[in-house]
């Protein structure tokens, strides 16, 4: 209600009996929700006479779309035919995090797959398994010797 607590409500109540006065109190009250009444009761009718004179083919119109944040809700964002959800959850880079926070900390397989014959190679260095040493420095090339080439880095 307005973002209205509890405690603001009780002060906003005391108030008003301390403005209006408890034997005038009744009658606001009931004066100000005879407005909200007749208010309520205006724009329902409005809306009725425009959706009339739209016609049958915005017979679905809601005023509520003219809002901005819910018309792209509604007719962007809701609908995939775009394809927007597969694009939204191709930004979510927690499963390839864990996946190299794995490698980093050798939490990975037992075994690397050997790319060329799909087969596992054995362990290379007496039972772990074989992995970059990724703290190592890399040694410079032979000057003869093209600088090794990572597809993934550019």
């Amino acid at each position: 209600m307005l973002d209205i607590g509890p405690l603001e409500l009780v002060a906003l109540v005391v108030l008003a009996v301390l403005i209006f006065g408890p034997d005038k109190l009744p009658k606001m009250i009931q004066d100000v929700s005879r407005t909200l009444r007749k208010i309520r009761q205006f724009s329902e009718s409005a809306k009725e006479d425009i959706r009339s004179e739209l016609g049958p083919e915005f017979k679905d119109f809601e005023f509520e779309d003219l809002n901005p944040k819910t018309f792209v809700r509604k007719h962007v964002l809701d609908k995939d035919e775009l394809g927007l959800k597969e694009i939204r959850n191709g930004f979510d880079l927690k499963p390839e995090m864990t996946e190299v926070a794995d490698a980093v900390h050798g939490r990975g397989g037992d075994t690397a797959a050997d790319p060329a014959s799909g087969a596992a190679q054995a362990p290379s260095n007496g039972g772990s398994p074989a992995r970059p040493d990724l703290l190592k420095k890399q040694d410079k090339p032979d000057p003869g010797e093209r600088p090794p080439f990572d597809s993934d880095a550019t």
